[in-house]
């Protein structure tokens, strides 16, 4: 009797289970991060920013307050979960025509994301959401305001990709973090959460 050929498919689930059990321990860090309060009792996200817009104008966290508003860190050269989220955004804010309420999609690649490049990105959303980018320190300094994990990933051809944390973060008129915003529902169920903070 022949001995049996090794079966590759022990391999293959292996390699399965390594890959969810890495994207289960980012998204836990990243929600512990975020969940994660401070001596106060509130989480340590968000804080005073300046970036910049296409036509030159600097956006800081002052001009945003006094109504709530969303934050989302991504890049243009995502291929699939920036472009899928701003999308989710998209269909939550069109549930709530003409009220005062603003997305952010801050870069995590201001090498390769000009403002000017950022704005093209965000006109084939809603009008509320605004691209940002701004030189490398400033953008670090958000990242680190708002607890974002950001780092890039060099690919086979010679360039790379980003791996960033994928979270979107709901503020208060007040400029303070309430919570990871869920998108994993219906865009009414958001809309109506979201209108409460109006």
């Amino acid at each position: 009797m022949n001995p049996a050929k090794p079966n590759a498919a022990p391999r293959l689930t292996s390699r399965a289970l390594a890959a969810v059990a890495a994207f289960l321990v980012l998204a836990g860090a990243g929600l512990w991060i975020v969940m994660t309060p401070s001596r106060s009792g509130t989480a340590l996200i968000g804080g005073p920013f300046q970036l910049q817009t296409a036509d030159g104008k600097t956006i800081t966290d002052a001009d945003l307050k006094g109504h709530p508003f969303l934050v989302y860190f991504g890049y243009t050269h995502c291929p699939d979960v920036c472009p899928a989220t701003l999308a989710q955004i998209s269909d939550v804010l069109q549930r709530l025509p003409d009220k005062p309420i603003r997305a952010l999609f801050v870069t995590v690649d201001p090498e390769r994301d000009t403002p000017a490049l950022m704005a093209d990105y965000v006109s084939s959303f809603d009008s509320r959401i605004v691209g940002l980018s701004g030189t490398p320190d400033e953008v670090a300094k958000v990242e680190k305001a708002y607890r974002v994990y950001a780092r890039k990933a060099p690919t086979k051809d010679g360039d790379y990709s980003m791996d960033h944390s994928s979270i979107v973060y709901l503020m208060d008129a007040r400029g303070a973090f309430v919570e990871a915003f869920n998108l994993d529902r219906t865009p009414e169920a958001s809309a109506k959460e979201l209108a409460g903070y109006l």
